[in-house]
């Protein structure tokens, strides 16, 4: 059994405080908030962590979000990730069969993918867990399927772990100043098929640096690229755009392992809120919530899905700093009027200017809402697409999306 105290955890976030669950408590945490030693009510330990000592400790695990720049990281003699800590093959506590591990990650869709995956697997007995809200630690270790959305932070970090399949999602420049640009991002997501045996699987977008590999590594364009690999028929499946590439994913995993196809139950499949969620209102006019779009990427997949109507975009919020130049280059292509809300609204107006796209100065979600409702038509889509996170005016996308859906229950 691993000596807890000569463990040391970074962060005191979800991750490590179900790590220090699962040892029974009484470990020593190390987190940059802490400015004074504290006890929590189970007997654990949180120093600040100007008080590391790589000497006292034999082995680091680490929140994945803490950047590689933090002092804890630059420190640490003997790091591990959560996935080197449970999936590695030197993990320190391992007293179980490894469970077969499907790692799924990409910079939008990996939360959907991972759920569409997990439920046509669950009658294998398969659970999900990483990113998408359950810590490993929390995870069935007698379960034979483990399929687990993997952020980037998470890769970054892994340097022994593995998964059986990976399954990439298309990548866009994300987390950039986290990773320190858009080729160490790229290099991150690729990281796990450095150490892929030969007879596992890979399916990943084509045009990537791919580095060397025992893996198969099957790579795919497109949605009918995977049809023609894996011998689906996407026109039997009911979701549309993005959501239908996250679908035949999901299947491409199912027929490589099981030989199945189970269109009936992939299309009963229930997407989360907030995911392009069509509501119509009194008038039978449509309005789509996609809140959960924190991305140009996110909002691009969304408008393409609509890209046949008159589209009423309401966009904005915290976009962190990103380039939207070549987001406004393609949209300018469609037949769009942009309602800027949120802290960058002048940025967003001043592009629409810049690409020859029709805006409307709105600043809040209800005032670009108010708007719409006297120009949308039957014909036309009102989409709440952001491209930013909402904290600058919202709890969470969840509030932003919400907000969004009273609105239109009223009208």
């Amino acid at each position: 059994m691993i000596d807890k105290k000569r463990l040391a955890l970074f962060g005191y976030g979800k991750t490590t405080r179900a790590i220090a669950k699962m040892l029974e408590n009484g470990c020593i945490f190390f987190d940059d908030n802490c400015k004074e030693l504290k006890t929590d009510e189970f007997g654990n330990k949180i120093y600040p962590s100007s008080q590391f000592d790589a000497k006292n400790f034999d082995i680091e695990v680490t929140t994945p979000s803490i950047k590689p720049s933090n002092s804890l990281i630059k420190n640490a003699k003997n790091l591990y990730s959560e996935y080197d800590f449970f999936l590695s093959p030197n993990s320190p506590i391992v007293n179980y069969k490894l469970p077969f591990n499907i790692w799924i990650s990409g910079t939008n869709g990996k939360t959907t993918t991972t759920q569409m995956l997990t439920y046509l697997l669950e009658k294998k007995g398969a659970v999900s867990g990483g990113n998408i809200g359950t810590p490993l630690a929390d995870l069935d270790k007698n379960a034979p399927i483990w399929v687990l959305e993997t952020s980037s932070f998470t890769l970054h970090h892994t340097k022994t772990a593995a998964p059986n399949i990976y399954l990439l999602l298309p990548i866009t420049p994300d987390h950039l100043d986290w990773h320190g640009g858009a080729k160490a991002y790229e290099q991150d997501k690729l990281s796990p098929l450095t150490r892929m045996q030969e007879g596992e699987l890979a399916l990943v977008p084509k045009g990537l640096n791919l580095p060397k590999s025992d893996a198969w590594i099957v790579e795919y364009e497109s949605v009918s690229d995977i049809e023609k690999l894996f011998g689906i028929d996407a026109n039997k499946i009911k979701f549309k755009g993005a959501f239908l590439q996250d679908a035949i994913l999901a299947m491409a995993v199912t027929k490589a392992l099981f030989e199945e196809a189970d269109y009936e139950l992939i299309n009963s499949f229930t997407l989360d809120a907030h995911r392009q969620e069509e509501i119509k209102d009194s008038q039978g006019r449509i309005w789509v919530n996609d809140s959960k779009a924190t991305n140009v990427d996110a909002a691009l997949q969304a408008i393409k899905v609509y890209s046949d109507k008159r589209i009423h975009l309401i966009l904005g919020g915290d976009d962190k700093g990103v380039d939207l130049n070549p987001f406004f280059e393609e949209i300018k292509n469609y037949n769009i009027k942009i309602y800027a809300i949120g802290s960058n609204t002048q940025k967003l107006m001043d592009l629409s200017q810049k690409h020859g796209i029709e805006a409307y100065r709105a600043e809040f979600l209800s005032k670009a809402m108010e708007e719409i409702n006297q120009h949308h038509t039957d014909s036309s889509i009102a989409l709440l697409s952001p491209a930013a996170a909402s904290l600058d005016q919202f709890k969470s996308y969840a509030q932003r999306g919400n907000e969004f859906k009273e609105f239109v229950r009223k009208i």
